[in-house]
């Protein structure tokens, strides 16, 4: 409760009554004007409660006087958008890969739309930008295709994945545990051999003794001098690309223990024009062929 009200020489105004350690407050109420817009705000803040949806309930909540919903909002834009879409939408599920790519409209249309596609579905793989990742995450925007650069190439490997069970036509390889095959000596070897492909390699001796242990293990799937075999899924490996890494103990590993990937069928996930929007766009970052 106040004490004593008094009136402040200095100022010209009444205290509160209050006294703290000898300090006393001065009684300044609001500015007239700052209250009239404070219970403006609440009366706005009412009426807008009672035209939207607002209030909690046992049962639901109030839906407001309009029947405004976001979510009937959305609806209509997305319903709005769907009808613009489909006549283009339309042209490219007809359409061959190679007219889309020869029809300006067409094209702009499909890089445009999966490029969206490719941020919703491949980026978390394969990078924002398609630039991929060590790891297992190739990377789409170098001219190096373990499958294929081509448009049908990258639109069959996004129908039907690679090493899934969802497609009987996915891309199938499967790389050896050589550490149960060769000896450690003879794996020291050919990694030395693999790094004398791109000319890093440190122990020569060994690159030459692991030469044939390549001829005899690896020519296969990787071919003669490293440069990959497309058919059978062989990576290159007599350049700066890896997908488990570069280095001699890397290698070693991936040699004794491979890692494989696996990428879904696409074509159980997407419809058809998405995903040839989706090659077209993959096709367009810079290593299609």
């Amino acid at each position: 409760m106040p004490t004593k009200i008094e009136k402040d020489s200095l100022t010209g105004k009444t205290t509160t009554g209050h006294e703290w350690d000898g300090i006393k407050e001065l009684n300044t109420p609001l500015p007239r004007w700052w209250l009239y817009i404070f219970y403006a705000t609440i009366a706005w803040s009412a009426v807008w409660a009672l035209l939207y949806p607002s209030f909690p309930g046992f049962s639901g909540h109030f839906r407001g006087l309009t029947g405004w919903t976001q979510r009937a909002a959305i609806v209509e834009q997305m319903t709005v958008a769907r009808a613009e879409q489909a006549p283009f939408l339309d042209r490219i599920r007809g359409a061959s890969l190679d007219e889309i790519r020869h029809s300006s409209e067409l094209l702009a249309y499909a890089i445009a739309g999966g490029r969206v596609a490719f941020a919703d579905n491949c980026a978390g793989c394969h990078g924002s930008g398609g630039q991929g990742a060590t790891g297992g995450f190739p990377a789409l925007v170098d001219d190096e295709w373990i499958w294929g650069g081509s448009l049908e190439d990258i639109h069959f490997t996004i129908v039907h994945g690679i090493r899934n069970a969802q497609s009987v036509e996915a891309r199938i390889s499967q790389m050896p545990v050589y550490g149960g095959i060769l000896s450690r000596g003879q794996i020291n070897d050919v990694a030395e051999f693999v790094l004398s492909l791109s000319n890093r390699a440190t122990d020569q001796a060994a690159a030459r003794r692991g030469e044939e242990v390549y001829a005899e293990n690896c020519v296969s799937c990787h071919g003669e001098r490293g440069e990959g075999v497309r058919a059978v899924g062989g990576p290159a490996l007599n350049d700066a690309i890896w997908l488990y890494g570069g280095t001699k103990a890397e290698i070693v590993a991936q040699i004794t223990n491979p890692r494989m990937g696996v990428m879904p069928a696409w074509g159980s996930r997407l419809d058809a024009a998405t995903i040839k929007m989706l090659a077209v766009y993959v096709h367009t970052l810079g290593g299609g062929e």
